[in-house]
């Protein structure tokens, strides 16, 4: 696996590799364009984007490994969400913190197609997971990056329990990734990064590394 620098001096931390600087503006904000100077450094904020957000991103980056390191975190952070079915429409309302999603079924299972049914949304997840690791890690190893899409696909077997699938797979399987950046760093570069952001992303590790869930069942009786 790769070993990362998570320091404040610029560095990426990779042996004989050498980052490429962020140029910072007089005052101490950054220097903005969407180039890259002549002396190799980014300069960042003519025109706003990606390599913009990434020197944010690395502040605040900076700013969390601080907190870490202070002890702000004693514990594991908890994190929640919900469903619940919709009267009438069947439609799955997801809530987690102070956001809905809405997940919904084809007509085919008596949906109404208002929204992305459940295992496309797990891809969809772990494609957002995969896109913010990349960020992360480039903001961190200082790559710039002009654009990052991460393509998920996955096949579901509609034809399980059925003669002939009964030992057929109910979740999603033979699923396979595509990143696709655009960045004036070097392949190498590139590749170090990808591999990185396979060894820390946490939803690849979720998919590839077995997991323990348990389960209760709170039962209202109604008329």
């Amino acid at each position: 696996m790769p070993t990362t620098d998570t320091s404040t001096t610029g560095e990426s931390g990779l042996a004989g590799h050498q980052s490429t600087p962020v140029s910072t503006a007089p005052g101490g904000g950054t220097a903005s364009s969407h180039g890259t100077e002549q002396d190799g450094s980014i300069s960042v904020g003519s025109v706003p984007g990606l390599r913009e957000f990434l020197v944010h991103k690395r502040a605040a980056l900076q700013e969390r490994e601080a907190a870490v390191a202070a002890g702000a975190f004693s514990e594991p952070v908890v994190l929640r969400a919900q469903a619940s079915a919709e009267g009438r429409t069947g439609l799955r309302r997801i809530r987690i913190r102070d956001h809905q999603i809405l997940s919904d079924s084809l007509p085919s299972f008596a949906g109404y197609d208002l929204g992305p049914g459940s295992p496309e949304l797990v891809l969809g997840v772990l494609a957002s997971c995969i896109t913010h690791v990349f960020e992360v890690v480039a903001a961190r190893l200082v790559i710039p990056l002009d654009e990052i899409r991460v393509e998920v696909e996955g096949s579901i077997e509609p034809r399980v329990g059925r003669p002939g699938f009964e030992h057929a797979p109910r979740e999603p399987h033979n699923i396979s990734y595509q990143v696709s950046v655009t960045s004036p760093a070097t392949s190498e570069q590139i590749e170090v990064l990808h591999q990185t952001v396979e060894a820390e992303c946490p939803l690849l590790a979720l998919f590839t590394n077995p997991q323990t869930i348990t389960g209760s069942l709170l039962h209202t009786a109604s008329s």
